[in-house]
């Protein structure tokens, strides 16, 4: 019997008993645009299914710009939790890229027997929290978002670290998007964000590391987050489009396998109309068909 319950005040809602593919997309996609994560226990999918249920949501993209994909699987992205290579800070998918996706899925593998959660954040709530002068102040900004910074931060094996920073930055890019970004569906303004967003667009560094860090405090709050638990077999959609999420990094040598599938997005919007620019490197055709349409409009 299919059960659905909120699990956060702000933030977060649960499906037990069901495979997501068989729920009526409406459904889903209301559910997914209210409470902005989904966490669907024990839905069993295997790659095929996780990547038919994304695809659901629009074209998806393929793995990720520049790390490599699952064997044999181009669209999958293998989050396997190796020391030194995780992604122990606050982000939101791919935004150093024009055209983000607009949906991630996560479907967990192998999970620690302590530790290993995910934290999801909702941006619109933070948005609404900031006082007046500081949405009026936000509602002008524009933020860099660039690949070429240290995503993961390791805890001892720095080898491997730079190994994988290395494939990381293989492609640099720079992305100029507004750091209020309204959300195409719901018409919700949200602080668009998060670690890739490097320096604030016509400031110094000292500057825009402090603003960066004002509005983060506010998505962060813990009004503002929901914390998955993970077992395996167990899927989480969220929007990518007005979260953030974070790794920590508290589960020793243990291992972590997840895959991740991600749906093409658009280029983010601001208060203004203007959307997101180029500042360096390519439109990431190769990585998402949102770059290819938005190139023949």
């Amino acid at each position: 019997m299919t059960e659905f319950r909120r699990i956060g005040g702000r933030i977060g809602a649960e499906y037990t008993g069901t495979d997501p593919n068989d729920l009526p997309f409406e459904e889903v996609n209301d559910a997914l645009l209210a409470h902005k994560v989904l966490v669907f226990r024990g839905a069993g999918l295997d790659d095929e299914g996780q990547l038919r249920f994304a695809a659901r949501f629009g074209e998806l993209t393929r793995a990720h710009p520049t790390v490599p994909s699952v064997d044999g699987q181009p669209d999958i992205l293998p989050v396997n939790g190796e020391e030194g290579i995780r992604s122990n800070n606050w982000h939101t998918d791919v935004t150093f890229v024009r055209t983000p996706p607009k949906l991630s899925t996560l479907r967990a593998l192998v999970v620690p027997p302590y530790g290993g959660n995910t934290l999801i954040a909702n941006s619109a709530a933070a948005y609404r929290d900031l006082p007046e002068q500081l949405r009026d102040f936000a509602d002008r900004l524009w933020a860099v978002h660039t690949n070429d910074y240290d995503y993961a931060v390791p805890r001892s094996n720095t080898e491997k670290a730079l190994e994988y920073r290395k494939v990381f930055t293989a492609r640099r890019y720079r992305t100029a998007h507004p750091v209020v970004r309204v959300h195409p569906e719901t018409g919700e303004r949200g602080l668009f964000i998060g670690g890739f967003a490097q320096e604030i667009v016509g400031l110094s560094g000292t500057e825009s590391r402090d603003i960066l860090r004002l509005l983060q405090r506010y998505v962060t709050r813990p009004e503002n987050i929901v914390r998955v638990a993970w077992n395996p077999g167990d899927l989480v959609l969220f929007d990518n489009r007005i979260t953030q999420h974070y790794a920590p990094d508290d589960y020793g040598d243990l291992p972590r396998v997840l895959h991740r599938v991600t749906v093409a997005g658009d280029a983010p919007v601001g208060v203004d109309g203007e959307s997101s620019r180029i500042l360096e490197g390519d439109d990431a055709g190769h990585y998402t068909p949102a770059a290819a349409a938005t190139a023949a409009a």
